[in-house]
């Protein structure tokens, strides 16, 4: 009976641990609309760094809960069209910006690195407005995102081992994103990623117009030099540096 009692004690002790307690107002978006793809890239090697960055660590989508519900909304309509959101980053750390900082400031360029910026040195990258260093992903209120067409073969998977050509090439020969075309892959830091660029093909031109309208009916504001960046005016406020793990 003892040992039965003790091992539910010790039951009760680990398991708040293992879960994360969010401050206040921020949720994970699966707990909000789990249908909403998760591909959280900075959690991962593949992004611009080649590694994950500091405080993720587990990939998962953590937004203030404004931000969430209104992407449920954007998710249902999107849903009548057979499409999905892929979030690729919400909440950010600071310190996973003060990360990108460092990486900015390390004096190498590998090549897998300049598959996301062919046209600029990495060190550019802040001042010319690809990077910040005081990012509004810290607030909640900021989020990367893509479309995925639901009829379409989405089983592309990125290796490491790979290749790749870099962000601004066709979409058969860059990384694969298992999304729509937009004209570039996620991160690509060129004038190409321009939402508004007319460097891009017609049907590049449709998905990125698809994307942009259905997230303005919920409010989003996009960033114009990333197509898949955007943000909800006045849900944002303080900068956290809470890490990011597993919701349950």
């Amino acid at each position: 009976m003892k040992t039965v009692a003790g091992a539910f004690l010790l039951a009760v002790l680990i398991a708040p641990a293992q879960a994360q307690t969010l401050p206040g107002g921020f949720v994970f978006l699966r707990d909000i609309d789990p249908t909403i793809i998760q591909d959280i890239r900075y959690a991962s090697s593949n992004n611009f760094t080649g590694r994950p960055l500091a405080g993720y660590g587990a990939g998962e989508c953590v937004v203030k809960r404004e931000v969430g519900l209104r992407l449920k909304a954007v998710q249902q309509e999107l849903a009548q069209k057979n499409l999905s959101l892929k979030m690729y980053d919400c909440y950010r750390p600071a310190r996973a910006v003060a990360d990108m900082v460092a990486w900015s400031r390390n004096g190498k360029e590998t090549a897998a690195e300049r598959r996301y910026n062919p046209a600029f040195a990495k060190a550019d990258l802040f001042r010319l407005g690809y990077i910040a260093t005081h990012s509004l992903h810290s607030t909640g209120a900021a989020i990367d995102l893509t479309l995925v067409d639901l009829t379409a073969d989405n089983s592309g998977k990125f290796d490491p081992a790979q290749d790749y050509a870099d962000c601004t090439a066709p979409a058969a020969a860059r990384a694969p994103e298992g999304s729509v075309d937009m004209g570039t892959g996620y991160d690509c830091s060129d004038v190409k990623g321009h939402t508004a660029t007319d460097r891009i093909t017609p049907a590049q031109r449709r998905w990125r117009n698809t994307l942009v309208a259905a997230m303005a009916r919920q409010g989003f504001v996009n960033y114009a030099k990333e197509w898949w960046h955007f943000s909800l005016p006045g849900a944002g406020g303080q900068a956290y540096d809470f890490p990011i793990t597993r919701a349950r």
